[in-house]
């Protein structure tokens, strides 16, 4: 089986970047960012959760992003859509979460095709995520009903609104969508292309943290040599680039095959690789990294939220351990 990207492919991604890079280039992060900082200490956390959407300037992104096709990905063409599978979609999703996307890009996106409106921007759609809720107040659809019982939570990330909701009753699959091409999750009741695509958007992290550890150690300078010709940092690079590499072929590989128990294992992996490449780059950066100026933070704290979405760590783990014994019982 070959992995290697095809020429649309590459296209498709560079266009991707270049795309949003005009929609949301770094400046409208800042701006974004701060915007939320400056609201929440002044206003109640209900009212911040109101009016995120607007604040995020969500409505006028994700109407451009429907009309360039972000969300339509893998709508059939007789549908309207642009009839691409699973494994461009990844490039895509890897894209926006180098870019920081804000908002539920995997739920929209899952939705395109049984929601009116989703496809096109025109609605914004979440769903329940192994008790996380992200942008409840700011959806204007919800997967599964609203939640009752649903409790705003404070946030890391300044550009995700969360909610916890209480677990569903037992045998309840309100957690889960419709319409996979891949099909219907595992028994943990994580839903396959929404992990993917999860993993797809911490890959797109952990190559961006990386990109920009190597660029600050080769910029900034200590002793009158750039700070990267220090073993130290040469190695927290290294291992930046080990990890997303492994992370990559990883979730490529798993856009392709579709298989429920390698998606577990390529989001485990694009997890543990956004979160230790982020820390690592504010490691680089060292006092700057910590200061709010530096977009470190920020990689950071979208990786824990996206971290606990499901499959988390222990959940990938023991479907990866039922897939050993399963094989080495055979």
């Amino acid at each position: 089986m070959d992995f290697r990207l095809t020429g649309d492919q590459r296209a498709l991604k560079d266009g991707t970047r270049e795309l949003l890079g005009r929609l949301w280039p770094a400046a409208a992060l800042r701006e974004a960012v701060n915007r939320d900082a400056a609201d929440r200490d002044a206003a109640d956390r209900d009212a911040v959760h109101r009016d995120a959407v607007d604040r995020a300037g969500l409505r006028e992104l994700w109407r451009a992003l429907g009309d360039a096709g972000f969300f339509a990905l893998r709508v059939p063409e007789e549908s309207g859509g642009l009839g691409l599978g699973t494994a461009e979609a990844a490039l895509v999703f890897e894209e926006a979460g180098r870019a920081l996307l804000p908002g539920p890009l995997v739920a929209t996106h899952l939705a395109a095709g049984t929601v009116p409106g989703a496809a096109s921007g025109e609605r914004v759609v979440t769903r329940v995520d192994g008790g996380l809720v992200t942008w409840l107040d700011a959806a204007d659809q919800v997967l599964g009903g609203a939640p009752a019982g649903a409790v705003a939570l404070r946030s890391v990330d300044p550009l995700t609104p969360l909610h916890r909701v209480p677990d569903p009753p037992s045998g309840s699959s309100s957690g889960a969508l419709a319409g996979s091409s891949i099909g219907s999750g595992p028994a943990s009741g994580y839903h396959p292309v929404a992990a993917l695509l999860t993993a797809a958007e911490q890959l797109g992290s952990a190559g961006r943290t990386t990109e920009t550890a190597v660029r600050y150690a080769k910029e900034r300078e200590q002793f009158g040599r750039p700070v990267g010709a220090f073993q130290a940092v040469k190695h927290l690079c290294a291992g930046m680039l080990v990890r997303t590499e492994i992370a990559r072929s990883a979730v490529y590989a798993a856009a392709v095959t579709g298989d429920a128990a390698e998606i577990a294992g390529a989001k485990l992996l694009a997890d543990d690789a956004a979160v230790r490449n982020a820390r690592d780059c504010l490691q680089v950066h060292g006092g700057m990294g910590f200061t709010w100026e530096a977009d470190v933070h920020l990689h950071l704290k979208r990786a824990w939220v996206r971290a606990l979405m499901r499959p988390v760590a222990a959940e990938a783990e023991e479907i990866q351990a039922e897939t050993l014994g399963t094989d080495a019982s055979r």
